[in-house]
């Protein structure tokens, strides 16, 4: 093994402790980090204390354990300036959440990753758990991943899902590149995505694509419901729906230094 690849792989465990850490509100202790990752207790005390001294983690040596440490918090504020929502983005997805009567979303692509900017929702039209921001994952089975998708040919598709495979989330999850296929087509055809209860039990959403002056896709706007109320009122939201999703494309054009890029490059 190169130095190289050691370094790779030491940076790979870090970020494996970190997740381990993140897992549990109390941290977590050296054994249970052992345990977890399969990682002699040596090795993970000298990660640990690598992390601790760049304060990515904390030792709570009362309780004997170690927590996250304050250097993520200022990962998390640039991750939020970085994905920023321009004011005239939030007020189009307020906007959205009152004429439709569901909770709403802003969702913009990085790199092949969808991710959750913004969210707008009330108790009596609740978001679904756990989309808030910065949420990412489970395109095959979110309304907003087939958006993405769907700007996708056949070879791209195909080598994301090999990526990232399709993991069965319910018993409604597409879990084939076949019924995807198809799925994506009809996005394609329609100009909105549809997701009934295949992320989640107990909430279905519909999304459509933002886009730029070029028509390449920078997004996403979303409105996400019950199933009994999504099938009933899911066809009179569409053009409510695509209406929001032009008005933040065009103020994501107006917005200067705007932070979201195409899903085509």
């Amino acid at each position: 093994m190169t130095a190289r690849d050691t370094g790779m792989a030491s940076v790979q465990k870090a970020f494996a402790l970190l997740d381990v850490v993140a897992r549990d509100p109390r941290g977590a202790t050296a054994k249970d980090i052992s345990t977890e990752l399969g990682m002699p207790l040596p090795s993970v005390y000298r990660l640990l204390q690598t992390l601790v001294a760049s304060e990515h983690v904390v030792h709570l040596r009362d309780q004997r354990r170690y927590g996250l440490g304050y250097k993520l918090h200022a990962l998390d504020a640039s991750l939020r300036q970085q994905v920023a929502t321009p004011a005239t983005v939030q007020r189009a997805v307020r906007e959205l959440h009152g004429s439709a009567d569901a909770a709403a979303y802003f969702a913009v692509y990085r790199g092949d990753a969808v991710v959750v900017a913004h969210v707008v929702d009330s108790p009596r039209r609740p978001r679904i758990d756990p989309m808030d921001f910065g949420f990412t994952g489970g395109a095959h089975a979110t309304a907003f991943g087939k958006i993405l998708l769907s700007r996708m040919d056949d070879d791209e598709v195909a080598d994301y899902l090999g990526r990232h495979g399709m993991r069965p989330l319910t018993d409604r999850t597409l879990t084939t590149p076949d019924e995807l296929g198809r799925e994506l087509g009809r996005v394609r055809a329609e100009g909105v995505a549809v997701e009934r209860e295949e992320f989640v039990p107990g909430a279905s959403c519909l999304a459509a694509p933002v886009v730029d002056s070029a028509g390449r896709t920078l997004g996403s706007v979303a409105v996400s419901l019950r199933p009994t109320d999504f099938e009933r009122r899911h066809r009179a939201i569409a053009p409510v729906l695509r209406d929001a999703a032009d008005r933040v494309g065009r103020a994501l054009r107006a917005a200067e230094g705007c932070p979201v890029r195409s899903a085509t490059g």
